[in-house]
């Protein structure tokens, strides 16, 4: 029997709040199942679970902002019997008693319904599923515990269609956990930044030509191949790819790059693609797609958020030519890249126009140092000089 507790979603969340369980007690699950949906201030994320086994106890009901690491429901592990029900007490002889006296049924209370300037409960799926049967939910009437709004409260169809909406994130509350993270990266992390101007000649002679031979569906951005030059050079840089807690660097076995996505209310969130030096460019385009396009419809995973191992953030769509990102804690670097631009550039003795990329890498002086922030570049530099090899 274990417990299945409430999962760190970053470094700036310390609660969140259940607003979906999609389990319930008998159910059998397996990892990586979507069991429960909490709210944070990134928006709806979908929790998983790691293990395989059955659920045995809802600890948590809808509605309830729980601490990260409190318990949210009990699991017996596969291959665990479930536990056994406490056998009936014995009976009794009837005693004789005085025969109660009918107490006056209590009169039914009335659950109260939002006013205007409430906020309504409404679970992400509930949400969802509006948006997409063109449902206005002012019109619905929750039956959750505490009145709020569930995905069988839509399935009615008494109401009428209205305008849709996109359901969002609140950029209050993102704002104000982009600002709790930086702060405490600016405070705690002493950072140094390395840069290089990066000659891409190669890159966007290959990638044009491979463009070309292929389909629009299966055409490459130029981050795919950033992306996975990154995860490779970070195999020579281990120091760079972990987290520090506790006083202590904790390198990572893994590489699990957390892409930096700007969302078009503003703002930007950072889920991880997994294990991405193991992946072929076209997978890093297929699952930098699918990331893109959850992102922006609130559709996130716990997975994804819990555990990049190092992020990158691309300002190359915005023409920037560079920039000098902030570590997000509990990592240990981040890498920026610039948008690739024909610039002067000295080939032997001459000046020409060239492609140029300028790659920037903060990293945290409790780990590492501007000598090996150095060596990932130049080492980042001489795989982007062979874009066939990735």
């Amino acid at each position: 029997m274990a417990e299945f507790t409430m999962p760190s979603l970053g470094a700036d969340m310390d609660d969140g709040t259940l607003v979906e369980w999609l389990v319930g007690p008998g159910d059998t699950v397996e990892r990586g199942d979507i069991v429960a949906v909490v709210e944070t201030q990134k928006g709806a994320i979908e929790i998983e679970i790691f293990e395989d086994g059955t659920v045995t106890e809802i600890l948590v009901p809808v509605g309830t902002t729980v601490l990260v690491g409190a318990p949210l429901a009990m699991i017996n592990g596969a291959g665990e019997e479930a536990p056994a029900k406490p056998a009936p007490a014995a009976a009794t002889p009837p005693v004789s008693e005085p025969a109660p006296v009918a107490a006056p049924a209590p009169k039914p209370v009335a659950t109260p319904r939002p006013t205007p300037g409430d906020r309504r409960l409404i679970s992400p799926r509930a949400r969802r599923l509006a948006a997409e049967r063109g449902i206005d939910l002012a019109t619905i009437s929750g039956s959750g515990p505490r009145g709020e709004i569930i995905s069988k409260d839509l399935d009615s169809g008494t109401t009428a269609p209205a305008k849709r909406t996109k359901p969002g994130l609140d950029p209050g509350e993102m704002r104000k956990a982009i600002a709790a993270a930086m702060s405490r990266s600016q405070r705690e992390i002493p950072h140094y930044y390395v840069t290089q101007t990066i000659d891409a000649s190669a890159l966007m002679v290959w990638l044009s030509t491979r463009n070309a031979e292929k389909p629009p569906t299966e055409r490459l951005l130029s981050a795919v191949p950033l992306l996975k030059a990154t995860a490779l050079a970070l195999h020579k840089t281990p120091e760079l790819n972990g987290t520090y807690a506790e006083d202590q660097f904790r390198p990572s076995d893994h590489i699990h790059i957390g892409v930096a996505v700007a969302l078009r209310g503003g703002g930007l969130i950072a889920p991880a693609i997994h294990d991405l030096d193991s992946l072929s460019l076209t997978e890093i385009m297929d699952k930098l797609r699918d990331l893109v396009a959850r992102v922006r419809a609130g559709r996130l995973r716990s997975s994804e958020m819990a555990d990049p191992t190092v992020t990158v953030t691309n300002l190359g769509d915005d023409h920037a030519e560079g920039m000098f990102p902030i570590i997000y804690p509990p990592q240990v670097a981040i890498v920026g890249f610039g948008s690739i631009t024909q610039r002067p550039w000295v080939v032997g003795n001459q000046v020409t126009p060239r492609p140029l990329l300028s790659a920037t890498i903060g990293a945290d002086h409790r780990v590492s140092d501007g000598r090996l922030g150095s060596r990932f570049l130049c080492t980042l530099r001489d795989i982007l000089q062979e874009p066939e090899k990735l």
